[in-house]
């Protein structure tokens, strides 16, 4: 997660203030900037917001740094949906790669479900499970990116597209109010099939009912 610092600056031997602000920075760095500016003495009010426009105190910022170095970073994550017409099933992969205490991981799962009715909303499916796993691994206010092959989802969810079919408006809807829930800020990122080739076999095993679930640690040498 970054953060923007907004204080009042007091000019020396004057009642007159000014409202100064500044980019948005790692929590570790407008901490440490905070100190300084603490330092001069001049300082009437300091205020913290992150880039969902979320407001925290100091000591907040101080506890989720703390927490920050338990949880998962660095991360980027792939979906796919596959879908067959005729059974209306369709077959979900995600793989997400993430960096913890120094070390790399990988998770690759797909799962198989019913009653979907199109390929787009079995894309929309896989992503959902990518926020839910996120989820699990308790990941919370950070940003990631999440990537796909599927321009109907990610320029929907980018608002490059609009959203006309109720069905997908569902789960647009739901995608948002979970990544906003769970403070994620989000970079959608298209990619081609190939590089999405992981997420896209997964979802392919699952139709076919292979069922894949595993969790890596890629220090140890796996690929």
């Amino acid at each position: 997660m970054k953060v923007r610092l907004e204080w009042n600056y007091q000019i020396p031997k004057s009642k007159k203030t000014y409202l100064l602000t500044t980019d948005f920075m790692s929590i570790q760095d407008i901490l440490y900037m905070t100190r300084d500016i603490e330092k001069t003495g001049r300082v009437k009010q300091l205020q913290f917001f992150d880039q969902m426009e979320s407001e925290w105190t100091k000591k907040e910022l101080e506890k989720l740094l703390e927490k920050e170095a338990e949880e998962p970073q660095q991360i980027r994550a792939y979906f796919d949906g596959g879908y067959d017409k005729s059974t209306k099933t369709a077959g979900l992969g995600i793989v997400i790669y993430y960096e913890k205490g120094g070390q790399k991981f990988r998770i690759r799962k797909n799962e198989r479900i019913e009653e979907i009715e199109s390929n787009n909303e079995a894309e929309y499916a896989a992503l959902w499970n990518v926020l839910l796993q996120l989820e699990e691994l308790e990941v919370h206010h950070t940003e990631l990116t999440i990537k796909g092959d599927s321009l109907v989802v990610i320029n929907q969810l980018t608002n490059e597209w609009p959203c006309y079919e109720e069905d997908l408006e569902r789960w647009l809807e739901r995608i948002e109010k979970k990544t906003k829930q769970l403070g994620f800020k989000v970079n959608y990122q298209s990619v081609t099939r190939k590089e999405n080739r992981e997420a896209d076999q997964l979802a392919s095993q699952a139709l076919n009912e292979i069922f894949i679930s595993s969790h890596s640690n890629l220090n140890d040498g796996e690929s």
